[in-house]
């Protein structure tokens, strides 16, 4: 999502970062930088005037051209000027205390309108939210049949009637269905069309009238591009949108619809699909999205895609067993299992600060093949030797390595791996978000020198503390390796 993008704001960023003395005219060629990064990823253009202009303004003033890091003001300057294009944005539904809410979806065929029915249910079931689909697009028998997969897959009921060619009617008697089995909130899943028309829209604003719904969203395809800003302006004029739902954003869409639907229309981006699965729909929230633009990780969608794959009694189980010590290969088997799903890891790297350029790593088929190799390993191990891998000695190795078809050296680096990071993920137990990031820079850090363990303190029962002055000394030994290593890129 915004390779491109971001790419082009990074070369801009370090055109600016190796200058001794940063002046107006080295400021003004990092911002035409920014402004063709932005044209090129299909940002409207009356977007781009009024995003550079807020920009240059502010860039060009003493406080950043005098400061000791102009470069990390700019990132500032862009990073805030993101936020306000793309928001502010509320992205509640609005549930009514009594009685469904009513959501009603409506877009352009293709767009991933029955989809994003799916998903939205998912996201509302994940709240201990009942939900109920409407199956209102009549001009396609597919899309009825589609629903109902949907509704199977998720098990939430799905309303229709197959001889009813009445749209408005169909919504009207789902929502006393929905009334009588106690759905929460009723989503109504509208025709459209390959392009806009009078009749799409008059059916669209027929079922609106009749029926009221709390919420009018609608459905674009990111990839469309400007085509999508343009959709939305149409469907707000003929409907007062509450807002739009990007889908798509998983593939090489540029990104110039999400940065320019808001400003261009006034209707707020409200959720983005990230992907073809049901779980892969996310609340927008601007200044998560800004971070993610400028490479700066966003971590609370991070935190929030692991609250998904572990539940809340599993997680306090698994952290009471890294506080105490307790945590075994077989606690590790099972958390590799879980991130196992395909593409997880490398969205997961994506989204923590820094991490970002390992995310193509993470997605690799050898990865894909160095994880299930490690699960492979530990299913050879008895239930003794996950418990205590210090237990393994060259008979025990030997006897793994052969039921899990792997070299033995690949038994003591998987145990010798082991070892040193059950220390680290201990340490990183009762701390607070903000030193949790700390440590994972640092581990990204001795990562780089081939060394996951450089730069990190774990908890230890025993063991000297450092000095101020040896800590320093180790520090200026780790600032020597990264400028070397960063001589040799």
């Amino acid at each position: 999502m915004f390779d491109s993008l971001s790419e082009g704001l990074q070369s801009a960023f370090k055109s600016l970062s190796g200058k001794g003395k940063l002046s107006e005219g080295n400021m003004r060629d990092g911002l035409e930088i920014v402004k063709t990064s932005m044209l090129e990823a299909d940002v409207s253009y009356s977007v781009v005037q009024d995003f550079m202009d807020h920009v240059t303004e502010k860039a060009l003033g003493k406080r950043v051209l005098l400061s000791l890091r102009p470069h990390e003001e700019l990132v500032r300057i862009v990073h805030d000027e993101l936020i306000s294009i793309l928001g502010p944005v509320d992205s509640s539904l609005h549930l009514k205390q009594e009685g469904p809410t009513i959501i009603m979806l409506c877009g352009l065929q293709g767009s991933g309108k029955t989809t994003t029915c799916g998903k939205l249910s998912q996201l509302l079931k994940e709240e201990n939210v009942k939900p109920m689909l409407v199956a209102a697009d009549l001009q396609r028998p597919a899309a009825i049949e589609q629903l109902h997969v949907i509704g199977r897959q998720l098990d939430v009921p799905v309303y229709s009637e197959a001889d009813n060619k009445n749209p408005v009617k169909v919504c009207q008697n789902g929502i006393a269905k929905a009334k009588a089995e106690g759905a929460r909130v009723v989503i109504l899943d509208t025709a459209g069309r390959l392009a806009i028309d009078e009749e799409l829209m008059g059916e669209l604003q027929r079922i609106d009238k009749k029926v009221a719904p709390d919420q009018v969203y609608l459905v674009v395809d990111g990839m469309t591009g400007q085509d999508a800003v343009n959709s939305a302006g149409a469907f707000n004029d003929a409907l007062e949108l509450n807002g739009v739902i990007m889908t798509k954003l998983d593939g090489d869409a540029r990104g110039g619809a999400l940065l320019s639907v808001k400003h261009v229309t006034g209707v707020p981006v409200k959720f983005i699909g990230t992907g073809e699965h049901f779980d892969a729909l996310e609340p927008f929230r601007p200044e998560g999205m800004a971070s993610r633009i400028l490479q700066m990780g966003d971590i609370v969608a991070a935190a929030r895609e692991a609250h998904r794959i572990v539940d809340e009694k599993e997680r306090e189980e698994l952290e009471a067993k890294m506080a105490s010590g307790d945590f075994t290969l077989d606690d590790f088997k099972g958390m590799m299992e879980k991130v196992a799903k395909p593409g997880l890891m490398g969205k997961m790297m994506g989204l923590m600060p820094g991490m970002g350029q390992f995310k193509d790593m993470m997605e690799s088929d050898e990865a894909a093949g160095g994880i299930r190799q490690t699960i492979g390993a530990i299913n050879s191990m008895t239930m003794a030797e996950r418990r205590n891998p210090k237990v393994i000695d060259v008979h025990r190795r030997t006897r793994i390595a052969k039921g899990a078809g792997v070299q033995a050296s690949t038994i003591s680096q998987l145990v010798k791996q082991f070892e040193q990071m059950k220390p680290i993920m201990q340490s990183m137990m009762g701390t607070g978000v903000g030193d949790r990031m700390k440590m994972m820079r640092q581990l990204q850090a001795g990562a780089a020198m081939g060394d996951p363990t450089l730069g990190m303190k774990t908890k230890k029962s025993t063991g000297e503390r450092l000095s101020t002055s040896e800590k320093k000394k180790r520090k200026k030994e780790r600032d020597k390796l990264l400028r070397k290593m960063k001589k040799k890129k």
